[in-house]
């Protein structure tokens, strides 16, 4: 069975809704028509006479109130024919030729012989005593009159609320109404037909619509729903392994930012796997130098080719020695930064003075620099007066000075100096110590300046396996400034090598 994705469902679902309300509306639309025929039917029946509201405004006028027309019911069906019994001016009046009366001769003579040129078919075939002949639906059964209250006069009583009126007047005020119930049956075969042909143009506007919805619902659904589909492909792919996955962005709504977001993500897992790659390709690389070192040294003593003495013992202890530094050095640059402050869960930190521990850290070092070659000029520490205090680790904090110092003995030509200074900056609870390594010659390219903190990186000009160490100890540097809640920058130096920047947080509480 095929699945049902979120595109069909969502399809389908509009698709039904707008199929329903369509079918809804064309359903009143026809059932309306039908009942709304026959009041717009009975408006245009009771237009068409006026003969009838002006022999009844004569009538009221020569008996003065609708009394009389109410106490003689023949005076209703006379008023029908067109026959006024009226008195006063009006007395002898007809509102109809003679020639509609077949009983009176139009010449006034002899009874006219077959039928009126025109005889309405209420009219046909029925005395005036006997009123209009018709069923229960014919035009006379729903004709009558009421006064300006609405009260019953004579003829048909209707409901008010759904007749079609004609207002009586007399001398400029309404008296009464001329009402005609709508019709309950469409007898005529025109009103069928013409009702029929409504009824088919509703239907196919209705087929119209619906098809019409249908293409809405499939472009809506297509345009809405496509860019999730699109995501969730991204993340199968993304999920196998085939981190190189990228979705394509339209438009700028909420979907394209979504897309926008998933693009970064897998670029970013892209950047972490090729890195994690590179890293894991390095420390092998790494491990696999002190390792290849102490193979040959025991394949020699195997061989007989080298025996076995104090200064072979050294050689391997010196490979083991650098074997497990190498390894805490990865322990330490794979540390997470501990979260800063007093209230930080877990951490031990106090308040300390990091300019003792960079004093202490500059004496430690100074023969080795003057071993080398270098000078080391501290006299700016000297010259401070105060003992800025920050919140913080002393062996770590005092671990990041050793391994700056480390790296400037490394990786300065003899004959250099290293200078490190330090300075406050700011005032109050932003105020913060900033403390700066400068070497001269070499430093690193342009290029290699924003991976300097990248693990096992070595600048191909003035590092080595041999005298440069493995490549952690920067990274171990920011990992643990930035425990401390610090930063640490690298740039050229105005002494022509490399210059670290420390800045770390004052001490609220020194």
């Amino acid at each position: 069975m095929p699945r049902l994705t979120l595109s069909k469902k969502v399809f389908m679902a509009m698709a039904t809704l707008l199929a329903l309300l369509l079918l809804i509306f064309t359903t009143f639309s026809i059932v309306g028509l039908q009942r709304g025929l026959g009041p717009y039917v009975a408006e245009i029946e009771v237009r068409r006479m006026d003969w009838l509201a002006e022999a009844l405004q004569k009538k009221y006028a020569s008996d003065g109130s609708w009394e009389p027309l109410r106490a003689d019911r023949s005076a209703w069906i006379r008023l029908q024919w067109g026959e006024h019994a009226l008195s006063g001016p009006f007395a002898g009046e007809r509102r109809l030729p003679r020639w509609y009366d077949r009983r009176l001769p139009a010449d006034g003579g002899a009874a006219a012989e077959g039928p009126p040129p025109f005889e309405p078919l209420f009219l046909r075939g029925r005395s005036p005593d006997e009123g209009p002949r018709g069923g229960n639906d014919a035009i006379y059964q729903r004709l009558g009159v009421t006064d300006a209250a609405g009260t019953h006069v004579a003829g048909a009583r209707v409901d008010l609320a759904s007749a079609a009126r004609l207002p009586l007047r007399h001398l400029g005020h309404t008296v009464g109404y001329l009402v005609l119930a709508p019709t309950q049956v469409l007898e005529s075969q025109a009103d069928r037909a013409f009702l029929a042909r409504q009824a088919g143009f509703i239907a196919l506007t209705g087929l119209v619509g619906l098809a019409l919805a249908l293409a809405l619902s499939w472009f809506v659904t297509r345009r809405w729903l496509q860019p999730i589909d699109a995501l969730s492909q991204g993340a199968q792919d993304i999920a196998r392994g085939r981190l190189d996955t990228r979705v394509a962005v339209r438009g700028n709504d909420e979907l394209a930012m979504l897309g926008q977001t998933f693009n970064s993500m897998a670029e970013r897992l892209d950047t972490v796997e090729t890195s994690r790659r590179t890293w894991l390709a390095d420390v092998a690389h790494e491990l696999r130098t002190p390792l290849a070192a102490m193979r040959a040294e025991i394949e020699a003593l195997q061989d007989g080719v080298r025996q076995f003495d104090d200064r072979t013992a050294l050689r391997l202890h010196r490979q083991v020695m650098r074997l497990g530094q190498l390894v805490d050095d990865l322990r330490s640059s794979m540390r997470e930064p501990e979260p800063h402050g007093p209230h930080a869960s877990g951490a031990a930190f106090a308040p300390i003075y990091p300019l003792a521990l960079l004093a202490e850290a500059v004496e430690m070092m100074r023969g080795r620099f003057a071993q080398s070659g270098l000078v080391l000029d501290s006299s700016q520490l000297a010259a401070l007066t105060m003992q800025p205090a920050v919140d913080g680790d002393a062996p770590r904090l005092h671990q990041v000075f050793m391994n700056l110092l480390e790296n400037s003995l490394g990786y300065t030509d003899a004959g250099g100096n290293l200078r490190v200074n330090a300075a406050i900056e700011g005032s109050g609870a932003g105020a913060r110590l900033q403390i700066r390594f400068d070497d001269s010659a070499p430093g690193p390219q342009a290029h290699e300046m924003p991976r300097l903190f990248e693990r096992l990186f070595r600048g191909e000009a003035s590092r080595s396996r041999e005298t440069g160490g493995s490549g952690l100890g920067l990274s171990i540097c920011r990992t643990l400034v930035e425990a401390h809640g610090g930063t640490i920058d690298a740039s050229h130096s105005p002494l022509g090598g490399l210059r670290i920047r420390i800045t770390l947080p004052l001490s609220a509480h020194p």
